[in-house]
C-alpha cells in the first residue's frame, strides 16, 4: 500500500502515538497466544474463540458482546497479522496528523465494532453460527473510509497559522492512494467468492469476512462527512464535532446491536 507520510517520510512513535499503541496492542495479543501454545501460522477456530474471536452463537446466544472489540485485536497466524499491521501503519501515519490520538482511537474502535456486528448479522440471516471472525481488517478498512473523505477537502491545501498546509498535488495523490488500497482489498473481497477463481489461485481455504470489510469501510465514510466541514475551523471547534460525532456513532451501534438480538 503505497502510503507514505509526508515531510520528512515515515513518522515517529511520538508524532503518530495512537497509530503505535494499536499495532502495539495487536502485536502483543498476537505473541501472548503463541506463548500460550496456538499454532503461529493456523490457528484453530477454538484457539480463535479462546483469545475473543467473533462469533455469532457467543455473541447473540451467550451474550457476549466484548468479542465485537475484542475480535479486532485477535488474527489468524502470521500472515494476517503481517498485512493488517502493515496497512494499519501506512493509514495511521498519514491519518493521526488529521484525527489525533483520540480520534484515530475511536474511529478504529468504532469502524472495527462496526464491521464485526454486519458480520454477525450477515451470519445470522444465513443461519451460519459457527462461523469465526476475527481480524482488524474492518478497522483497517475504517480509517480508509474516514481519510477518503477527510483528504477531499481543498482547504488543506490553505495555509493557516502553525500548518504549511498540503499542496494540492500531495494531497490528491494521498487521497488516491487510499482509493486504490480500498478497492483493490474489496476486489480481492469480491473474488474470494468466487471458487473457481481461488482455486486457480491456489487459495481454497482463503476465507475473507467481506460483511466485516463494507461494514468498517462505510461507517468510516460516514464518521468523515460531518468532520469534514469543521477541518479548518479551529481546533476547538473540531474537537467539539469529533466528540459529537463519535458519540453519535456508538448510540447508533448500540441500537443496531439491540436490533441484532431481536434476530436470534
Amino acid at each position: 500500500m503505497p502510503v507514505r507520510a509526508r515531510a520528512g517520510g515515515i513518522r515517529t512513535m511520538a508524532q503518530a502515538p495512537a497509530t503505535y499503541l494499536l499495532l502495539g496492542l495487536n502485536i502483543a495479543t498476537y505473541l501472548w497466544m503463541v506463548h500460550r501454545g496456538v499454532d503461529r501460522l493456523t490457528p484453530s477456530p477454538e484457539d480463535l474463540m479462546r483469545f475473543g474471536a467473533n462469533n455469532a452463537e457467543a455473541v447473540l446466544l451467550h451474550h457476549e458482546w466484548w468479542r465485537v472489540v475484542t475480535a479486532m485485536f485477535v488474527h489468524v497466524g502470521l500472515l494476517h497479522l503481517f498485512t493488517n499491521m502493515w496497512c494499519l501503519w501506512n493509514l495511521g501515519v498519514i491519518g493521526e496528523p488529521l484525527l489525533g490520538f483520540l480520534g484515530v482511537c475511536a474511529v478504529y474502535l468504532l469502524t472495527g465494532a462496526a464491521g464485526n456486528l454486519l458480520s454477525l448479522a450477515a451470519n445470522v440471516v444465513q443461519r451460519q453460527f459457527d462461523q469465526v471472525g476475527a481480524g482488524a481488517s474492518g478497522a483497517v478498512f475504517g480509517l480508509a473510509g474516514i481519510l477518503i473523505v477527510l483528504f477531499s477537502n481543498k482547504r488543506l491545501a490553505e495555509p493557516r497559522p502553525g500548518f504549511a498546509g498540503i499542496p494540492l498535488r500531495e494531497l490528491y495523490a494521498i487521497r488516491r492512494s487510499v482509493i486504490s488500497f480500498a478497492a483493490l482489498n474489496l476486489l480481492i473481497g469480491v473474488g474470494s467468492l468466487v471458487r473457481p477463481v481461488m482455486h486457480g489461485l491456489g487459495l481454497d481455504e482463503l476465507h475473507i469476512d467481506n460483511m466485516a470489510h463494507l461494514g468498517g469501510f462505510s461507517s468510516g465514510l460516514l464518521l468523515g462527512v460531518p468532520l469534514l466541514p469543521r477541518m479548518v475551523s479551529g481546533r476547538r471547534r473540531y474537537l467539539q464535532r469529533q466528540r459529537l460525532t463519535f458519540a453519535m456513532g456508538l448510540f447508533l451501534l448500540v441500537l443496531f446491536a439491540a436490533f441484532l438480538r431481536s434476530l436470534r
